[in-house]
């Protein structure tokens, strides 16, 4: 089939589904969409989707269906329940879900995905709200290479880099892994500032001397400055990052493994969302040390 003849479901219209969404319109494809939040399916519908009254229907519609949802539970219901994909999909579809969830769970809904006579990739993403919007996301995909195949220039549309890792919940393991680099990133940058800050130094000229050197990176560009103007609005909120360092614990454990770094940063974010932060950006991290230090690193 023409890769724009293909119909596509879109499920999941929040923070990353709705500017995700919107690419694919822009891109030129049919979209059939559902979400619970009308507001989001509103705003969608005037870019041009065509809204679905349940995930039953979108499926029924589409021959590939992009799921975009919170966590392992979200998904699930939304494939497997009472008006969920599976009961209304024909033979032949292709589900991926580009859901950051438990690539245990991922591997559970391939089988039923397959039972029914369709296909699945996982395809977690990378790159938080300002990258959904600009079409500039990573995705790390698990599941069979032909499949991937079919829905790699769906996923383009969407980001600029779209890479198969391996087998069906590859994808989320390799997010998990990406989370836990982020996470331990923006607690070692939040740590080095607030000495800065403590010590006398300016932490703005310490971040502009040092970005250019082996301590510089993509976390530390994407999250000094919103730092710095005390910007803690949410392109990936804390509350989320907990979520996938949760999963990341889980996995660790299936295979025997600790992960001491990842451990004490979920720690200090659980600390943060007790104290009601827990929708706030994950570079708000740094509140951590500044409670602890009675100083505020800014500009």
């Amino acid at each position: 089939m023409e890769e724009k003849k293909m119909k596509i479901g879109f499920i999941g219209l929040g923070i990353m589904g709705k500017p995700m969404a919107k690419n694919l319109l822009k891109a030129g494809y049919e979209l059939n969409i559902y979400d619970i939040n009308e507001a989001a399916v509103e705003e969608v519908k005037a870019a041009g989707g065509k809204p679905c009254s349940t995930s039953a229907e979108v499926a029924s519609l589409s021959d590939i269906v992009l799921t975009m949802l919170p966590n392992s539970p979200h998904v699930k219901n939304a494939l497997l329940e009472k008006d969920g994909v599976l009961e209304g999909m024909k033979k032949g579809t292709i589900i991926v879900d580009m859901s950051s969830i438990d690539p245990t769970v991922s591997v559970e809904l391939e089988k039923a995905v397959t039972a029914a006579g369709g296909e699945m990739i996982d395809a977690p993403v990378s790159g938080g709200e300002p990258k959904a919007v600009d079409a500039t996301l990573s995705f790390m995909c698990g599941g069979k290479e032909e499949v991937f195949e079919k829905v790699r220039p769906i996923l383009e549309k969407m980001g600029s880099s779209v890479v198969l890792v391996g087998p069906i919940g590859s994808g989320n393991m390799t997010k998990l892994a990406n989370q836990i680099i982020v996470a331990v990133n923006i607690a070692a940058l939040s740590e080095a500032m607030v000495l800065a800050a403590k010590s006398g130094v300016n932490p703005e000229n310490v971040y502009k001397a040092i970005r250019g050197g082996l301590a510089g990176s993509t976390v530390m560009d994407a999250k000094a400055p919103m730092i710095l103007d005390r910007n803690f609005n949410p392109g990936f909120r804390i509350e989320l990052h907990i979520k996938d360092l949760t999963n990341a614990m889980n996995a660790s454990e299936a295979v025997g493994m600790e992960l001491p770094m990842a451990e004490k940063v979920l720690e200090m974010m659980k600390q943060l969302q007790e104290e009601g932060m827990g929708k706030c950006d994950h570079s708000a991290v740094v509140r951590y040390y500044e409670e602890k230090e009675g100083v505020e690193v800014k500009r």
